[in-house]
C-alpha cells in the first residue's frame, strides 16, 4: 500500500510541475526589475528603473539582451552593446546561457507568463522581473 502512495504522490507531482519549454513564449520583450532576492535572505524592490532589458530569442534558440533607456511615446536610447543568448534545456530547467567579449554566465528560468519573469543565477540571486509599459503621452 505504501508504495502505491508514494508512486501516485510522484506521478500527480510531476504532472503538476511546470514544463521549462513553456516558459519560452514568454521570454521575449521589454522587462523591468521589479525585485531581486539575495541568498543571504535580503531583498531590495525598485520602484524606478533607468533601464530596462529587451530580450529577444529566435527559434533556433538564440538570441540576445540589451539594456534600454526608456524615453517618451516608445522610444528608446541604447549602445550597440548586446549580450549572447543561447537557450538550453538541462535537468528539466530551462537555463540562459550568456555570453559577451568579457564574460560568461548561466540563469534559469524559474517560472515565465504574461506579466513577470523569474530567474535565478549561479549565485542564488532571484531576480523578479515584471512586463515593461511604456509611458505614453497624449501631446495634442
Amino acid at each position: 500500500m505504501r508504495k502505491i502512495v508514494v508512486i501516485l504522490f510522484t506521478l500527480v507531482f510531476f504532472s503538476c510541475s511546470k514544463n521549462p519549454e513553456s516558459f519560452l513564449e514568454y521570454v521575449n520583450g521589454y522587462w523591468e526589475i521589479d525585485k531581486v532576492m539575495f541568498s543571504n535572505g535580503d531583498v531590495k524592490t525598485y520602484k524606478y528603473n533607468e533601464t530596462i532589458d529587451y530580450i529577444q530569442i529566435t527559434d533556433n534558440l538564440k538570441g540576445f539582451r540589451k539594456k534600454l533607456k526608456p524615453g517618451f511615446n516608445s522610444k528608446y536610447i541604447t549602445s550597440d552593446d548586446a549580450e549572447g543568448i543561447t537557450v538550453k534545456i538541462e535537468n528539466d530547467s530551462l537555463h540562459l546561457h550568456y555570453k559577451t567579449p568579457y564574460n560568461n554566465w548561466k540563469e534559469t528560468i524559474i517560472d515565465a507568463n504574461e506579466n513577470s519573469l523569474k530567474v535565478v543565477n549561479d549565485q542564488q540571486t532571484i531576480y523578479l522581473y515584471k512586463r515593461y509599459v511604456p509611458l505614453e503621452l497624449d501631446l495634442e
